[in-house]
């Protein structure tokens, strides 16, 4: 399988890795704006002198089975023979790099977001369904394991009745500046993976969001019009209530975490000896090795969503996570921004298309 990946800065070294690992993938077709960067990301894998790794996070396993080669131009990854395509490239690319190959009947694989507003994700969404071409996002939390298990707690009925769903997602530093400022908002650049994480375990979708947000640290989050802490309360269509939380400042560590409690039963996903919570009383007080942020606590989930891409390009299973599902946590966090902005409820409906 020859697979083409767009994009070689971080999330996309760590794609390269994952891929290159996989004993599918005979060749990996790598391009960049900066042909220098794609050119040493395919250095790396195919190893220096001293052994290291493409990344810090890179998988477990041996790198750089696959042959690599290196193009000078994006565009020529679209007559480069390619049997599916990886974007990790800047989120201002996504849009015209999926419509390109979703025309030429390739299959995709997209980090989120599809493009960087509304009425982008919707036209992407439906070239994507008349064209009958996978698309899939990248909301690697579907993939945890934990995550899974709690989407089989609900199904089983082992819960009940869901009463309370609560997710957070806490950064331990915030990003530069000039992410910010090209981000979307916290609610669509953070938020967005617990939302849609909310509707694929419980099957439900929201009906309302109630959202709130502060500035307490740098001042480039307000001059950008963001915020460094948010939270929302969404009401699903059978009534639980959903709350989300995130802050840019969490200094005792990453921590993403989703705990659902049911009218039978409780349990929580992402809770173990390096979730940075130190329990306090006759149990705690002791220090705990957190994770440095996403790409360390969801390395698993990272590997198992390309492996799934892999498996929806030689046609074995189906999508996992198509653009229908993306626009729909879109909507989410737009209903979010819109009641943060408006201080006031916002049904969902208004922002659906």
């Amino acid at each position: 399988m020859r697979i083409g990946l767009a994009g070689a800065g971080r999330i996309g070294a760590r794609h390269a890795a994952a891929l290159s690992a996989l004993p599918e993938v005979d060749s990996l077709v790598i391009a960049d704006v900066d042909p220098s960067r794609a050119r040493l990301l395919a250095d790396s894998l195919t190893g220096d002198d001293t052994g290291a790794p493409a990344s810090p996070d890179a998988p477990s396993g041996q790198a750089g089975t696959a042959r690599l080669a290196v193009l000078d131009e994006v565009a020529g990854l679209f007559t480069a023979g390619l049997d599916g395509l990886v974007v990790a490239a800047a989120t201002g690319a996504h849009a015209e790099l999926v419509t390109r190959a979703v025309a030429r009947g390739l299959p995709v694989f997209c980090e989120k977001p599809l493009a960087g507003d509304l009425d982008g994700t919707f036209q992407i969404v439906s070239a994507a369904e008349s064209a009958g071409v996978p698309v899939q996002v990248g909301f690697q939390r579907r993939f945890d394991a934990g995550n899974q298990a709690a989407r089989e707690a609900v199904a089983s009925g082992r819960l009940g009745w869901l009463h309370t769903v609560r997710s957070c997602s806490f950064d331990p530093a915030p990003p530069p500046a000039a992410y910010v400022a090209t981000s979307g908002g916290l609610f669509r650049d953070c938020v967005i993976h617990d939302l849609d994480l909310i509707r694929y375990v419980t099957g439900r979708d929201a009906v309302s969001v109630a959202a709130s947000g502060a500035n307490r640290g740098d001042a480039f989050f307000r001059e950008h019009g963001d915020i460094d802490t948010g939270g929302a309360l969404l009401v699903l269509d059978d009534g639980t209530l959903a709350q989300v939380a995130a802050t840019r400042y969490n200094a005792a560590g990453y921590d993403a975490r989703l705990e659902l409690f049911g009218s039978k039963d409780s349990v929580v996903a992402g809770l173990d000896e390096r979730t940075p919570i130190t329990p306090l009383g006759a149990s705690g007080g002791e220090q705990r090795h957190a994770y440095s942020g996403f790409m360390e606590r969801f390395a698993d989930a990272y590997d198992a969503e390309l492996r799934a891409f892999v498996d929806v390009v030689a046609e074995r299973r189906a999508n996992p996570c198509p653009p229908r599902a993306a626009l729909e946590a879109f909507y989410l966090a737009e209903a979010c921004a819109l009641s943060l902005r408006e201080g006031r409820i916002v049904a969902v409906a208004e922002v659906r298309r």
